[in-house]
């Protein structure tokens, strides 16, 4: 089978520049992409481990975001045993229309969750939060950071208020736009989202954090 030859980030500039509808997509032109390192015979496994797990985390994004978030629960969840708390629930969104992911109530507190994940040692640097998310009494965004091979949880980021408090005033932060441009090679605004820096997220070391800011006093 014929193959090209070529770094991840020639990888990911071919297939966006498809997307975009800046080139057409050449049915000659092989299917399988090789690492130009790999290909040479001279990548060690860790490299080759790497750069696997950088194609797999741009191709199966949304799967990643998936995985992530059961991991996240069954954390959240058995610290909270831990702890001696049993009376939780958890409820998924089976749309992402209403601005989050999932919600979890602990002691007459409800929190409308939206999830994001990056890669640990990445430079992700902002995140599109939706604007309906801000309208929930108890709204937030839990951005994990994860190891890239075994999406293990390496810390956390925080944005949200106290329990029963709604997200601070948005107006400082910019409109979203479409990743992809339209036929006129623009890209359109999503009013309906948000980019937040990653400046105004509150980095927290553990779980246990992350339930604090969620929940208040754990027993």
């Amino acid at each position: 089978m014929k193959q090209r030859i070529g770094t991840f980030q020639d990888f990911k500039d071919y297939t966006l520049a498809i997307a975009r509808g800046q080139r057409p997509a050449d049915p000659s032109e092989p299917k399988v992409w090789s690492d130009a390192v790999a290909a040479k015979g001279g990548a060690e496994p860790e490299q080759l481990a790497s750069h696997a797990a950088g194609i797999s985390h741009y191709i199966h994004s949304t799967l990643r975001e998936k995985i992530v978030e059961h991991v996240f629960v069954g954390e959240a969840l058995r610290a909270l045993w831990k702890c001696g708390a049993t009376d939780v629930e958890v409820l998924r969104s089976e749309f992402d229309v209403g601005g989050y992911d999932l919600v979890m109530s602990y002691r007459g507190i409800v929190r409308h969750i939206q999830f994001k994940s990056s890669i640990d040692g990445g430079k992700a640097a902002r995140v599109n939060v939706s604007v309906k998310l801000m309208g929930k009494p108890s709204g937030c965004v839990i951005w994990t950071v994860v190891s890239p091979n075994e999406l293990e949880l390496k810390s956390y980021r925080w944005l949200g208020a106290r329990p029963g408090k709604r997200l601070s005033d948005n107006s400082k932060w910019k409109i979203a736009k479409h990743p992809k441009a339209n036929a006129q090679g623009i890209k359109l605004e999503k009013p309906n989202h948000k980019v937040v820096p990653i400046g105004d997220f509150e980095k927290l070391d553990t779980m246990e954090a992350v339930l604090r800011k969620l929940f208040g006093r754990l027993p």
